[in-house]
């Protein structure tokens, strides 16, 4: 009963390794980068990259479910190969997969839901890993510097989200479904903020930027110009009630989903 978790060094894919090793399930973890995994005791880590699905093969041999991403490479870029990639899985006689959305549609979603496998899809909104972006500012400024303060987000735990997806994968009942998980609240920007300076113990600014100073950050920290306006679409010139928290985690898991205060308390070293 071996499970295959890709993407299994990434923020969800150590939560997903880590649930399913608790839970006592064996786990082959594929990274492309094996030397610097730091996955638990007893993990079985192989080599293997997504954009390049003859690596899999291997990978594939005695596994019962996988879980995939739907991105490769430092840039996250969506796949291109998705049919190739399930192909490879329905060859390997593996039937239960879930697949974690990725920023931009690649063909790998298609390729998974139009297929005959057991699938499940799970789309999370705002990770609550994405705040460590502002870790370095806070540290040596004291400052976050964001556009769209007022834009309200339900932020997802990414350990809640390592737990659906396990789930998932290692119970019945969750064929055909498509999940959009959420954080337990509503929170903007300032909130956030507000949050993370009570869990470090000290003041933090908020300096809310304009579009033009944000793609001017952004371009300059080398980030692609597609991430750009991904960012703008979803957090610009949204609905007031764009985000909604759904009951998602605690229906799959039987846990509420953790707030943002409690991941703050996990990461105030980061913000120190």
């Amino acid at each position: 009963m071996t499970y295959l978790v890709t993407g299994a060094t990434g923020s969800v894919g150590r939560h997903v390794v880590g649930h399913l090793r608790a839970a006592g399930h064996p786990v082959r973890a594929l990274t492309r980068d094996p030397s610097r995994a730091r996955l638990p005791e007893g993990v079985e880590v192989v080599q293997g990259d997504l954009s390049r699905a003859e690596t899999l093969v291997p990978a594939l041999e005695g596994v019962t479910g996988v879980h995939l991403i739907d991105a490769a490479g430092a840039d996250y870029a969506p796949l291109t190969n998705g049919p190739e990639i399930v192909e490879l899985v329905r060859a390997a006689g593996v039937r239960k997969v879930t697949l974690l959305s990725g920023w931009s549609e690649g063909t790998l979603e298609p390729a998974v839901t139009g297929s005959d496998l057991d699938w499940t899809y799970v789309q999370p909104t705002e990770f609550m890993s994405n705040a460590l972006a502002w870790a370095e500012s806070v540290r040596t400024r004291g400052v976050v510097e964001e556009p769209f303060g007022a834009t309200r987000t339900a932020m997802v735990h990414e350990a809640d989200i390592g737990a659906v997806i396990a789930t998932a994968l290692t119970e019945d009942g969750h064929g055909g479904a498509s999940y959009g998980l959420t954080g337990p609240e509503l929170l903007d920007v300032p909130a956030k903020v507000r949050i993370l300076s009570e869990a470090i113990g000290r003041e933090i600014a908020f300096v809310e930027l304009t579009v033009d100073e944000m793609r001017k950050r952004y371009r300059a920290e080398g980030v692609p110009e597609q991430l750009i306006e991904f960012q703008i679409q979803v957090f610009g010139d949204v609905p007031e009630d764009a985000y909604q928290v759904t009951p998602v985690v605690e229906q799959v898991t039987g846990r509420p989903p953790r707030t943002f205060a409690q991941w703050a308390a996990e990461h105030v070293e980061n913000f120190r």
